[in-house]
């Protein structure tokens, strides 16, 4: 599957994260295995430790996101995950409308391994809270760095104001598996 080279909304910059790159990693049988890379993380703020549970505002602080939508949909489906190991998870009926906490048959795996001056960041979503296949699909992310900055990074952002629930931003496509 394809990797992309995240991509800072201009009226955001980091500080010093200097790139992101994000893929699917598998759509194994029963898990949807996701992994961003992140360069440039000195000054990276990493939410504490948690515990596995859903909580809302987690996109307030580092965060990583998966936005997927089927062809011919105007609802998607939003995934919030975080290094804290917290997560959440919504349906929207279209562009921002309908919002509504989205069903997880079980919690997804979030695990952050963080170098000098690099940070992998893998999360493993069930695939039976996902819709079926295929999609058009928007990874992104929220870094946030010391001194409270904040940059947005996705696959491709509107013209205008950082939105990852723009249209725009689904540039991936997952195609359904052929069958046998």
């Amino acid at each position: 599957m394809e990797t992309y080279r995240l991509i800072p909304h201009p009226d955001h910059p980091p500080a010093s994260a200097s790139a992101i790159t994000a893929r699917i990693i598998s759509a194994a049988p029963n898990w949807l295995q996701l992994r961003f890379s992140l360069e440039g993380t000195a000054e990276l703020v990493v939410p504490p430790f948690a515990g596995k549970g859903r909580a809302d505002g987690l996109w307030q602080t580092t965060c990583f996101e998966l936005f997927v939508r089927q062809p011919g949909s105007d609802g998607y489906a939003e995934f919030n995950l975080s290094p804290s190991e917290r997560w959440a998870a919504y349906d929207f009926t279209g562009y921002r409308a309908g919002m509504a906490e989205r069903a997880m048959p079980r919690q997804p795996d979030c695990t952050l391994r963080r170098g000098r001056s690099m940070a992998i960041f893998d999360a493993a979503i069930p695939l039976a809270a996902l819709p079926p296949l295929p999609w058009s699909y928007a990874l992104t992310a929220v870094i946030e760095e010391a001194g409270g900055r904040k940059s947005y990074w996705a696959m491709a952002h509107p013209d205008g104001k950082a939105d990852f629930h723009h249209p725009a931003c689904f540039a991936g496509t997952l195609a359904a598996p052929e069958a046998a």
